[in-house]
């Protein structure tokens, strides 16, 4: 039996085609047709002065950023929206920055919501925000969607990357609380422009839009999500346009470095496991260490001496200081003065001339003027060429014995070091910034952590190892106690500490749900 269409065409015309999914128009808020608000907007954008209307609001501090509430009509199309978004395949991301889910790109996505959405972002809203901030904003958007549950976070950051002129995210959420986290926190900044303390935070809450341009104060995060049932969905990306000017980027001034202390080897004999000072176990760690560039060194403090610094580093009465700006890290820095005589010991055992000796018998690098090099090896064999020419020629063997002379006369450098005794505890990290790449050396790294004794890796505050530009992993050390990890990095490896989760807390029964770890940081240059 055959049967026809309505409009009269043959099901065989149609056969084979693929059947088009049919847009949605994706209606804005009427603040956005309102004449009015848009010129109240573009007076108050220009002059840095706060606006509001309806559910539209304006505000200058800590930089220009704008709420727009019900910015989509209709709560059949949003809760469309949200059901397309929820249906895309999202990818882990995860680094020194951020965890969280984000989708691939969308602007080539042919679902009707999404495209609706898209269409009336790239065009209508396009032009509204271009003629109130009195810029021209290019065609092209980004736009991606981004979901963030349990321990998810994105740290502080200024957006900047060329071409973006104007950051924009749109929540479609739950009922949202503060204390379910992930708010959009806004920083202030310093006279150097760089990120001082959260001063704003902006609660998600469903259909609200926030945008804001991206400048060099920009500077938010999306705090981590606490909510172990709610997911923070959100539409995010950036409109395109002529970059505002930019400051010179401040440098921070390098931590001093110094020379070893004139500490003897009593001090090893009085703090350190004398499986270490055994002369035939350092040359079984240096091939380990040769073989692989690093290597952790277990129950390396006497017990008695790691229990006594442990409680030591609890007291109420140390001091710690903030140490940031946090668009680079966020932990804090002990006042050595203020701790007891054993905190201070230890500080001073890894500054010891005995302890720069016994590195160099553990890694091979010349850490001491006693530590043989690839130097010492270079002069034994022009020596021993010296001698072999001295038998052959005399004026080769002068000639030799001038070169010899120079080799000799050649001043070693001073090895230094450089050190933290530092606390970390929820929301510790360091991230990684323009300026290490171009001020990294040849160093070698140790760290000795305290009171992590059931530390899991779930928690974070374990230190990576990375590729210069690339997302390649060399290395995780995670904290592990009484442990010294030494660690070799050339001036192609960088390193950072990952963010440290809620999960830490949540697991820290009986302290209250605060936990605190501790480490002893060093840096040693040959």
């Amino acid at each position: 039996m055959s049967c026809k269409r309505q409009d009269g065409n043959s099901g065989n015309d149609e056969k084979g085609k693929k059947r088009i999914k049919r847009e949605e128009i994706a209606k804005l808020s009427p603040l956005i047709e309102d004449e009015d608000v848009k010129r109240g907007v573009k007076e108050a954008w220009s002059q840095k002065e706060p606006y509001s209307h309806g559910g539209l609001e304006l505000d200058c501090y800590p930089f220009p950023h704008c709420i727009i509430r019900n910015f989509l009509q209709g709560d059949t199309f949003t809760e469309n929206l949200k059901r397309e978004l929820l249906e895309l395949n999202f990818h882990e991301k995860s680094n020194d920055l951020y965890k969280f889910k984000q989708s691939d790109d969308l602007k080539k996505r042919k679902e009707p919501h999404i495209t609706g959405l898209r269409t009336a972002i790239f065009g209508q809203f396009r032009t509204w925000l271009g003629e109130v901030l009195q810029v021209e904003l290019e065609p092209k958007v980004d736009i991606s969607c981004a979901k963030y549950q349990y321990t998810d976070v994105l740290l502080c950051h200024d957006d900047e990357l060329e071409g973006r002129r104007v950051a924009f995210i749109l929540y479609l959420v739950p009922p949202w609380e503060i204390s379910d986290g992930g708010c959009l926190d806004l920083f202030s900044t310093d006279s150097n422009f760089q990120p001082d303390d959260v001063v704003k935070s902006l609660v998600p809450s469903w259909n609200t839009l926030v945008l804001f341009e991206v400048s060099p104060i920009s500077f938010h995060q999306v705090a981590e999500v606490l909510s172990e049932d709610k997911c923070r969905l959100s539409l995010s990306g950036w409109f395109h346009g002529s970059s505002l000017e930019r400051p010179c980027r401040h440098i921070e001034p390098r931590l001093i470095r110094s020379p070893h202390l004139p500490r003897d080897e009593t001090l090893l004999l009085e703090w350190l496991n004398p499986l270490y000072l055994d002369v035939e176990y350092q040359a079984q760690v240096q091939q380990e260490f040769e073989d692989s560039s690093e290597i952790q060194l277990k129950n390396f403090l006497k017990e008695e001496k790691f229990k006594e610094l442990s409680e030591a580093l609890r007291l109420t009465e140390n001091k710690w200081t903030k140490c940031g700006p946090p668009n680079k890290r966020c932990y804090e820095t002990g006042f050595l003065e203020s701790f007891p005589e054993c905190v201070r010991a230890c500080w001073e055992l890894l500054r010891s001339e005995a302890f720069f000796l016994l590195l160099s018998n553990f890694t091979g690098l010349r850490l001491h003027y006693l530590s043989p090099s690839d130097e010492d090896e270079e002069e034994e064999e022009v020596k021993a060429a010296e001698k072999e020419e001295e038998a052959q020629a005399s004026e080769t063997t002068e000639s030799s014995r001038d070169t010899s002379a120079n080799t000799n006369n050649k001043v070693p450098s001073t090895p230094v070091c450089v050190g933290e005794l530092r606390r970390w505890t929820h929301g510790g990290y360091t991230l990684l910034y323009d300026g290490d790449a171009s001020r990294a050396e040849y160093a070698l790294d140790l760290l000795l952590p305290l009171g992590c004794s059931d530390w899991q890796t779930e928690f974070g505050g374990f230190t990576s190892y990375v590729a210069n530009e690339e997302d390649e992993e060399l290395l995780t050390v995670y904290p592990e106690e009484n442990s010294l990890a030494l660690v070799y990095r050339d001036k192609e490896t960088l390193k950072f500490v990952k963010h440290i989760n809620h999960r830490s807390s949540s697991a820290a029964i009986g302290e209250a749900c605060v936990r605190n770890i501790f480490d002893f940081s060093f840096v040693y240059y040959e």
